[in-house]
């Protein structure tokens, strides 16, 4: 499943909303062939389940497992690990970006902050790699990406409060990822446990968006 996310606009309702407040945590496990513990990723897996509602949605060459909780009054967490269930390294655009990096907004390796946009009812969360704005900065907001070895996975946390207004009543999180092509990544570092990329602004046209249902706040479950 491969589409292009186009640069949404938001509702004037949404204006106020102001960017997501996020914590983000990431680690990444080895590949079952590097001896990965089969049975730690099961108890992972379930303590994620635990903690709120769980899916699992698959695209080209990747698996996504994601929670959901949202508490009365509270923000809502998602938590989420990916796999990739390909034969090729993957790139995984939840990093944030190379200008929040810079000005000390965002730590090289964390999980970045989420863009979003109202369609369908609801509000559509998503870490992708966002298109080189116009007219372009002096500090362009370069994608970064962390690298996915075949077989590895990676785990992140992120939580979204609007300062004005309470949650949504639907809300879902996309993904973007894609190949890992040499020639459109460069300089790589280490943020903690995460190998992170800059990526090219071309990818913002061509990754793969991996999206979640619709979760219904109020009841705290995921849309049949």
């Amino acid at each position: 499943m491969t589409s292009s996310f186009s640069r949404a606009t938001t509702r004037q309702g949404l204006i106020a909303l102001a960017l997501a407040t996020v914590a983000g945590t990431a680690c990444t496990h080895a590949p079952a062939s590097a001896g990965y513990d089969q049975t730690q990723q099961a108890t992972e897996t379930a303590a994620m389940a635990d903690a709120g509602a769980s899916t699992t949605v698959e695209g080209q060459g990747v698996r996504v497992e994601a929670s959901f909780e949202a508490p009365a009054g509270g923000p809502l967490t998602v938590r989420y690990q990916v796999h990739n269930s390909g034969d090729a390294d993957l790139a995984v655009f939840d990093r944030g970006n190379r200008h929040a990096v810079m000005t000390k907004r965002l730590q090289a390796g964390d999980v970045g902050e989420p863009v979003f946009h109202e369609a369908d009812g609801g509000l559509t969360l998503s870490h992708r790699a966002l298109p080189l704005p116009e007219p372009s900065p002096t500090l362009p907001p370069v994608p970064l990406a962390a690298r996915l070895a075949p077989g590895a996975s990676l785990e992140g946390t992120f939580n979204f409060a609007p300062l004005v207004g309470g949650q949504p009543d639907r809300v879902r999180w996309c993904l973007g990822v894609a190949p890992f092509d040499d020639e459109l990544f460069r300089s790589p570092e280490q943020g903690g446990a995460v190998e992170v990329w800059q990526a090219a602004f071309s990818l913002a046209d061509s990754q793969q968006l991996v999206c979640t249902p619709w979760f219904d706040t109020a009841r705290g479950a995921f849309e049949d």
